[in-house]
């Protein structure tokens, strides 16, 4: 029914990076929408304090830390879950990270830090948590992955961020390519590529905003309901026969600049 389309109600659903930023926003929102929330971040204290913050607005948020940057971090991620539920209807891999140093001086480290967590995590937790979306999913109501890239996926930005810029173009194709074998399974698998919101992660966005809004056509920084609006179509019904997509939320950056 045109009703339900957005609804989430008896949906339960884990977003990584989920106790800040991006990834606190959709919690917020699936939340408003019925979703049980588990939220995983690196550090147990900020991802337990978001927990109770979020579940005190209404529904329940529940904190699983775990660093996720290696294999073995996202099989104790994919356990833990395990010993709560038994199907998961939406995931949302929103963890990343980000380095900026000069081309002659970007150290390995920058380059694997980012790598791992930011297009190596997303297939390898995604692939630990597959027979629980497998568990939930229907052809009538599929189950849900949604890979967070970014902007910078997609056009280049002034600033060295080098291995940040390769990995989102690579989750982006990589959602692509695991669209096209998840779907037998009933499970969609599609991506958002936020622009300008202000985060930890996005300082200029947060802390110089004036400055960042002129190259925006929209002429805003992103707020949490434009981000919440997407995940949510996404996550819902209403986004059930969007397979394979990247759609940005950026206020035209990408696709409505000159």
């Amino acid at each position: 029914m045109p009703g339900d389309l957005f609804t989430l109600e008896g949906r339960t659903a884990l977003i990584t990076g989920g106790s800040r930023g991006i990834g606190k926003m959709i919690a917020a929102g699936f939340l408003a929408q019925g979703a049980k929330v588990y939220i995983s971040s690196r550090k147990a204290g900020a991802c337990d304090e978001t927990a109770s913050e979020l579940s005190a607005r209404g529904g329940t948020c529940i904190s699983l830390p775990q660093d996720i940057s290696t294999v073995e971090g996202c099989q104790a991620l994919a356990d833990r879950l395990g010993e709560h539920e038994q199907k998961l209807d939406i995931l949302v891999n929103n963890a990343g990270a980000a380095w900026g140093a000069p081309f002659d001086d970007f150290p390995e480290s920058g380059w694997d830090k980012v790598m791992n967590l930011n297009l190596k995590s997303p297939f390898f937790l995604t692939k630990a948590l597959t027979p629980r979306l497998k568990a939930a999913a229907s052809v009538e109501r599929p189950a849900k992955v949604i890979h967070i890239a970014s902007i910078d996926g997609i056009r280049p930005n002034p600033q060295e961020t080098y291995s940040y810029h390769a990995s989102k173009a690579g989750l982006i194709h990589l959602t692509r390519r695991m669209a096209a074998r998840l779907i037998h399974d009933h499970i969609v698998v599609s991506a958002i590529a936020p622009g300008a919101f202000a985060t930890e992660m996005n300082r200029a966005a947060r802390d110089h905003a004036n400055d960042v809004v002129r190259f925006i056509p929209a002429g805003r920084i992103g707020r949490d309901e434009d981000m919440q609006g997407v995940a949510i179509y996404l996550a819902s019904r209403a986004g059930d026969y969007t397979v394979g997509v990247t759609i940005t939320v950026d206020g035209g950056v990408a696709y409505a600049s000159l």
